[in-house]
């Protein structure tokens, strides 16, 4: 089965929507089909950049696709019960093991509290999904009532994840308006996210830097 037919399973579908409709009850920035498409294509263009596999690239993929599920049943230890869910749903569509294996181990590894970039998959999926912040991430349209994540995500007016030419590091760059979320802010909120960007980085073979309105902080 491929990404494309994982990306159209209206069970999957159902899941990564009832997921987000929690999050919305507890105010959090959008973790719906833009999110995890997003972080879907950018875990495979990191792999596909590195000369992996097109079987690896495809795993990457759904990995970030399946990422949030776990939002379904509570946001506190998310990878882990995602990781559970991906078990059964991939199992039952017929995956092979070593497949549902490493893909189960990167979503059940991405998130900052846990989460450890054991595998390249892993690897790949934490770098596409720390680096998903924009503007368009934010439900609450009253800046008034921001909170600190409302504050941060709506400051980045751009965010662009890129390899270099010689394949050695990958760059976070960000754009950020200052009138609405401070750098401290970002560092406040996103430190143990961009330790573990930097882990994971290494895990690819790649030095990882961070780069906010034109100056190189990581």
């Amino acid at each position: 089965m491929t990404f494309e037919e994982i990306e159209k399973n209206e069970t999957i579908r159902a899941y990564i929507s009832k997921a987000d409709e929690s999050l919305v009850a507890l105010g959090y920035t959008e973790h719906s089909f833009a999110h995890v498409t997003h972080v879907a294509t950018m875990a495979g263009y990191l792999l596909e950049t590195l000369g992996y596999d097109a079987h690896t690239v495809e795993l990457a993929k759904i990995a970030g696709y399946l990422h949030d599920i776990g939002n379904l049943v509570n946001r506190i230890e998310h990878s882990q019960s995602g990781a559970v869910m991906a078990f059964q749903i991939l199992t039952s569509l017929g995956f092979g093991a070593e497949d549902v294996a490493t893909i189960v181990t990167a979503i059940g590894n991405h998130d900052e509290g846990t989460g450890v970039p054991v595998n390249a998959v892993a690897a790949a999926l934490i770098l596409a999904d720390k680096a998903d912040v924009r503007r368009s991430r934010v439900r609450n349209q009253d800046t008034t009532t921001f909170d600190i994540h409302d504050r941060v995500n709506y400051s980045v007016k751009k965010s662009t994840l890129k390899i270099n030419e010689d394949r050695t590091l990958v760059k976070l760059k960000l754009t950020v308006d200052t009138h609405f979320g401070s750098v401290m802010d970002y560092f406040e909120i996103f430190m143990q996210r961009m330790i573990l960007c930097r882990k994971a980085a290494e895990k690819l073979g790649l030095q990882f830097k961070l780069i906010i309105n034109e100056q190189q902080l990581i």
